[in-house]
């Protein structure tokens, strides 16, 4: 980028470009890889953004399910309530944790480049390789499902915290095992921590492994700032798998899971749904032009068309 260029981008700005974040180690590790991206491409100074971290309503319940208490938008509504009274300029979310339906007076205007997609699993070296009956800590409906289609004799229970506390509480034999996103334990510099399960036993939740920016929808300028670092192959196919969900009109407590991937100017998109107690899923794949947003939805209906009622019911069907 010229000089000149750069300019042209800065121009009107007169303070630090303020990044709001959830608090938690990881959320601000995603918020510095943000800021980072910002400072590189546009040749900015490190006094040119600003941190703002705030604690999220889901990081202060941690004796209950979110899906108890309401849900995904405990992850944003501290962050959404800055961003639309202008003390942060854009947040950054986890896109897996993001309601599929958002306020319109905001807009993912970026998502950088998608990480590892894979859940791994921390306390044994394989799903396999548990003991019967074995505690398995999680608080995702799509890995008990899914776990359970795979070992019906484990124990399920429910497991809140951040990343260091659901270690600790592995290493403190509170539970056998826990799954955790590979993406997460990558970018806390913990590479090495738990075995990869392959995307064929555990298909992902929608839109893991990957980092949203939203910003006021009105303010032009801010989405240009954030578009220059977005990208193109991340962004088609976390919005394929969120037009997936969308139609599903899934909830916290829906077990489901998608994946898409881009190769030229096409999506592959591979999704499955579950019962709660994984006795039962349907899963189907679709491979469409990008920009075509009506094929999520039909393979969402395809999906549901061949589920049972018992699985119908789990969404709303």
């Amino acid at each position: 980028m010229s000089e000149d260029s750069k300019k042209e981008i800065l121009a009107g700005v007169d303070r630090p470009l303020r990044i709001g974040t959830r608090q938690s180690p990881l959320a601000l590790a995603q918020a510095r890889m943000t800021a980072n991206a910002l400072l590189s491409f546009h040749g900015w100074r490190p006094d040119q953004v600003e941190l703002v971290p705030m604690i999220a309503s889901g990081d202060k319940i941690l004796d209950r399910s979110l899906a108890e208490v309401g849900g995904k938008a405990l992850w944003t509504k501290e962050l959404d309530r800055a961003l639309g009274t202008g003390e942060i300029d854009c947040a950054v979310h986890s896109m897996k944790d993001v309601e599929t339906i958002r306020p319109g007076a905001f807009i993912l205007a970026a998502m950088l480049d998608r990480a590892d997609i894979h859940d791994r699993l921390i306390g044994a070296d394989s799903i396999e390789a548990l003991p019967k009956g074995a505690v398995v800590g999680t608080a995702s409906p799509r890995r008990k499902a899914q776990l359970l289609r795979e070992r019906h004799d484990l124990d399920i229970r429910l497991i809140r915290g951040n990343v260091q506390t659901r270690l600790q509480k592995i290493e403190d034999r509170e539970y056998d095992a826990t799954l955790l996103a590979a993406a997460g334990l990558n970018r806390l510099d913990m590479e090495d921590v738990g075995i990869d399960i392959s995307d064929e036993v555990m298909l992902p939740a929608p839109a893991q492994g990957a980092v949203g920016v939203e910003s006021r929808t009105d303010d032009g300028h801010v989405r240009r700032l954030l578009r220059a670092i977005s990208s193109t192959n991340t962004f088609r196919a976390v919005t394929a798998e969120r037009l997936f969900l969308e139609r599903l009109t899934a909830d916290c407590h829906s077990p489901v899971a998608a994946l898409a991937t881009i190769d030229g100017t096409m999506v592959h998109l591979r999704a499955e749904i579950l019962l709660p107690d994984g006795s039962e899923h349907v899963a189907g794949e679709s491979s469409f032009e990008t920009g075509d947003i009506s094929a999520p939805r039909i393979l969402a209906d395809k999906l549901v068309g061949q589920a049972s009622a018992d699985l119908k019911a789990v969404f709303g069907r």
